[in-house]
């Protein structure tokens, strides 16, 4: 197959780039788009058909659900059953934008690979010029979970899908940079209190300030759940292809493991914030100043997308606060390293 990848500028008339998209999901192909999170590859998330190539192509566990896009809050009863006044309240604060909510679907309308077989759906409103004129030209609910290979770190470039799904996938809609570069918080609003199922954009602090109490369980009470309710929850995720290892954000400390690395001859790959900078590893990805957590996020993916292109043989990541936005950083870090840290004894593991 043929993989097409067409610049998308928003501020130009782009109708017969939308139609071809339009016309592609409408066959039951599959297209990936960008988001302010990461770029996405959807298929008409009624179409049981089409949502499995998106399991195909991306060669994911078919018990991972699947996020749903839409194009407008009014399209929500559609698809769920119930709206509960908190759902309605986190819809009219943080729509669009990188908040998922869990809801009761209801029964026969959206394909069985997008909830696979449970009785909830998770659904969002993207806050992305180019994913929302895509949803609102089709007027189609869109499944769309990350457009890379699974357990590979999501894409944050139309140039990383084609990396990763260059001949799968027919067509790549190239609108640069994401902006926030980690997926969407998850919330779950059928148990009481809410719960995040996923951290992201939306923290925790900003949901309480709004609805209350959440509960945010910590990534192995998460990975406990026999069925997870949303992506994120079960596999892991987010891996390059050499080993990460978490180190404690400690110049002296990391500049220790440095040292240590190489004596036994490994070649390493540094992400950390730019005040590293000076330290001897063999390759070194700034994260951005210390404070900036936000620039932090958006990178990581890039950071860790880049160190495939290195001969890296270990990767160190420093760590950083699981305070608003740093969750969802540690999760992914986490998750990237299996939860491994680096210890003195390494060379004895």
């Amino acid at each position: 197959m043929k993989t097409t990848c067409i610049p998308v500028d928003i501020n130009v008339d782009n109708d017969e780039v939308y139609s071809q998209a339009v016309d592609l999901l409408n066959r039951g192909e599959v297209v990936a788009f960008p988001t302010e999170t990461v770029y996405g590859l959807g298929a008409v998330a009624t179409n049981d058909e089409a949502v499995k190539k998106i399991f195909a192509a991306k060669g994911r566990p078919s018990d991972n659900p699947l996020i749903v896009h839409i194009g407008s809050i009014e399209e929500v009863s559609t698809y769920i059953e119930e709206i509960p006044d908190i759902a309605l309240k986190c819809m009219e604060l943080f729509w669009p934008g990188p908040l998922t909510i869990v809801m009761k679907a209801k029964k026969d309308i959206l394909a069985p690979s997008v909830t696979v077989g449970l009785s909830t759906v998770g659904l969002r409103m993207p806050d992305h010029a180019i994913a929302l004129k895509l949803l609102q030209t089709l007027k189609k609910p869109v499944a769309a979970p990350s457009a890379n290979k699974s357990g590979k770190p999501s894409p944050t470039k139309a140039q990383h899908v084609e990396e990763d799904l260059q001949g799968i996938i027919p067509l790549i809609l190239d609108g640069g940079s994401t902006g926030i570069g980690l997926e969407s918080t998850v919330l779950d609003v059928t148990v009481n209190p809410p719960a995040i199922l996923r951290p992201g954009g939306v923290t925790k602090e900003m949901l309480e300030e709004l609805i209350g109490e959440v509960f945010q369980p910590s990534l192995i009470e998460q990975e406990q759940k026999e069925t997870p309710k949303a992506p994120g929850m079960k596999y892991t995720h987010y891996a390059p292809n050499a080993p990460v290892y978490l180190i404690e954000k400690d110049k002296e400390i990391v500049k220790s493991a440095i040292k240590q690395l190489h004596q036994v001859g490994e070649k390493v790959a540094l992400l950390a914030p730019s005040q590293y900078l000076d330290l001897s590893a063999d390759y070194y990805f700034s994260f951005g100043d210390e404070g900036n957590i936000e620039e932090f996020g958006s990178k990581l993916y890039e950071d860790l997308r880049a160190c495939d292109k290195t001969n890296a043989t270990i990767i160190l990541a420093t760590t950083t606060s699981t305070e608003g936005v740093g969750a969802a950083i540690m999760n992914r870090l986490e998750k990237a390293a299996g939860r491994k840290w680096f210890t003195k004894d390494y060379a004895n593991n």
